[in-house]
């Protein structure tokens, strides 16, 4: 009889459990995609010359959340693709690469339009703080490796339109 009883409870506490949890079903947070947007055209110039050393479709960056975001949650950009960022007035700028998940050319440039200084290959994810080095007005971000790729320097020149 303790046996059928003992066998009864346990059956019974089995049956409470088993009912008693909820099965809840996995919470996945799925992020969407960030595509780029063709906003405008650049062109970056040889310096002291007209000669056009490459073009870029760019996107903008000009609010506080643009510039604030930048290339963050992206995947990556096709390597005729960049972001400006267009600052209210010359002064020194940084950037970082928090949230971004592939490396970049941060190319900076100054309010005459003329590359001042770059920040090659900057490591994705990296907290660090990339300074200009001198105030700028302008900042391009293009694939890592790009800058060297296709031989820009310092005194080159850049123009863009919007579409």
């Amino acid at each position: 009889m303790k046996t059928i009883y003992k066998n009864s409870v346990i059956l019974m506490v089995v049956a409470l459990l088993c009912f008693s949890c909820k099965e809840e079903s996995k919470k996945t947070i799925a992020t969407q995609s960030i595509d780029f947007t063709h906003e405008g055209d650049l062109s970056i110039f040889l310096n002291s010359s007209d000669t056009v050393k490459t073009k870029f479709n760019i996107e903008f960056a000009e609010t506080d959340y643009e510039t604030q975001t930048g290339l963050m949650y992206r995947k990556g950009m096709d390597n005729n693709q960049g972001m400006l960022f267009i600052f209210p007035d010359e002064r020194m700028h940084s950037f970082y690469m928090k949230n971004t998940e592939f490396p970049l050319d941060i190319i900076y440039i100054k309010e005459d339009l003329k590359i001042a200084s770059f920040q090659e290959n900057a490591q994705p994810l990296n907290e660090s703080g990339l300074s200009s080095l001198v105030p700028i007005k302008y900042v391009l971000e293009v694939n890592g490796g790009l800058s060297q790729e296709l031989g820009l320097s310092i005194g080159d020149s850049i123009s863009f339109t919007r579409k």
